[in-house]
């Protein structure tokens, strides 16, 4: 998969890494097991375009916002995380 990095141009995705979307909010310590059951294994899996937070490690070191279509891994955008 080709990212196109605004920084650097069109790299290959193994000089990325991500940290994927935003995690769910930590149960409290005393939650019950069905939170903390919840919490370790419940995610999201979107079909379609979803944004993810990437960092280009192995060049310009920039975090990036990708926009990615799970379905096909098509890249629809990518800009800068910050603004």
């Amino acid at each position: 998969m080709m990212i196109p990095c605004p920084f650097c141009g069109a790299r290959g995705s193994a000089e990325f890494a991500t940290v994927g979307s935003k995690p769910p909010p930590r149960p409290a310590p005393d939650a019950p097991p069905e939170a903390w059951h919840d919490y370790v294994n419940l995610r999201d899996n979107p079909a379609g375009l979803h944004d993810e937070l990437w960092q280009h490690v192995h060049g310009c070191r920039q975090w990036l916002v990708v926009t990615r279509d799970t379905r096909n891994h098509a890249i629809a955008a990518v800009k800068a995380a910050r603004a």
